[in-house]
C-alpha cells in the first residue's frame, strides 16, 4: 500500500482497514486527509484481495469535521477555489458510497459535520456508547450540503430537519434509534468483536454478488414499484445468476459444499 501522512492502511484476511491517523487534530478533514482517504479507497477498490473495508480512527475522536486551519484557509478562497474544495469532499463521499466492497464505519468517539457524512456513506456503522454526533455546520453559518444526500439516506428527512437545523449534539443511543448506527456497544473491545462478527458474515458471501447488491440498492431505492423497476430487477438477477460466481454459488448450494470464495 502507499505511504501516507494522515491515514494508515492495511489488508488483513481479506479486510482492508483504512484508519484516520490525526489524533492530535481529532481526525479533522483537510485537503491532505481527503486526498489520502480517496487514494486509499481507490487502492482497496482495485485490490481483488480486499473483500470488505473498515473505516476507523485513532485517538479520542472518530472525525471532528473540518480542520480549523483548513477552514481559515477556505475563508480566503475565491468561488472557483471553494468549488474545487467542495468537489474533492464530494468525490470522496461518492467513492465511499459506491465502493464495490462492503464498508463498515468503526465509530469509537465523537463525529461532527463531515465525520457524520463519512459514517452515513458507509454500508454499516457500529459505535460505542460514548460516541457523540452533531451536524454542526449551521453554527458556523454554513450548511451540510455535500454530506446531505448520505445523511438523508441514513436518517431520513424528518430527523435531518431537526439535527441539521439545530446543530444539537446527539448520543450514540439516538444515532442508533434514528438509523445512523446499526449497533452500539460498551467499549472498544466489544466494538472489535461486533465488527468481527459482521465481517465473518460479509466474507462468507460472493464478492461480485455484494458489489451487484450495492448497485441494486442504489438503483431501486426510492423508486416506485412500476413496470420499469420490475423489468430492471428481473434483468439484474438474470445477468447475475448466469455469471460465473452465480453459477458457482448455486452449484455449491446444490452440492452441499462451500462455494469457492470461502476456501482459503
Amino acid at each position: 500500500m502507499s505511504e501516507y501522512q494522515s491515514i494508515v492502511t492495511e489488508v488483513d484476511g481479506g479486510v482492508g482497514i483504512l484508519t484516520l491517523n490525526k489524533p492530535q487534530r481529532h481526525n479533522a478533514f483537510d485537503e491532505q486527509l481527503i486526498a489520502e482517504i480517496t487514494d486509499g479507497l481507490q487502492q482497496f477498490a482495485a485490490d481483488d484481495g480486499v473483500r470488505a473495508v473498515v473505516l476507523s480512527s485513532t485517538g479520542k475522536s472518530f472525525c471532528a469535521g473540518a480542520d480549523l486551519n483548513w477552514m481559515r484557509r477556505a475563508a480566503g478562497y475565491n468561488a472557483e477555489e471553494n468549488l474545487r474544495d467542495a468537489n474533492r469532499l464530494a468525490e470522496l463521499l461518492s467513492m465511499l458510497n459506491e465502493l464495490p466492497k462492503p464498508t463498515i464505519a468503526r465509530v469509537q468517539g465523537p463525529a461532527y459535520g463531515g465525520g457524520v457524512g463519512l459514517i452515513a456513506a458507509c454500508d454499516i456503522a457500529v459505535g460505542t456508547y460514548d460516541a457523540v454526533f452533531s451536524l454542526s455546520e449551521v453554527k458556523l453559518g454554513i450548511i451540510p450540503a455535500v454530506i446531505s444526500p448520505y445523511v438523508l439516506a441514513a436518517i431520513g428527512e424528518r430527523y435531518s430537519r431537526r439535527y441539521m437545523l439545530t446543530a444539537e449534539r446527539f448520543s450514540a443511543a439516538e444515532a442508533y434509534r434514528i438509523g445512523l448506527l446499526h449497533e452500539i456497544v460498551p467499549g472498544d473491545e466489544q466494538l472489535d468483536e461486533a465488527i468481527g462478527e459482521i465481517l465473518d458474515a460479509l466474507l462468507a458471501n460472493g464478492p461480485q454478488a455484494k458489489a451487484e447488491c450495492k448497485a441494486l440498492i442504489r438503483v431501486v431505492s426510492g423508486q416506485p414499484i412500476d413496470e420499469q423497476t420490475i423489468a430492471e430487477t428481473a434483468q439484474r438477477i438474470t445477468r447475475v445468476r448466469a455469471s460465473p460466481e452465480g453459477r458457482e454459488g448455486l452449484a455449491a448450494f446444490l452440492e452441499k459444499r462451500p462455494p469457492s470464495w470461502t476456501v482459503e
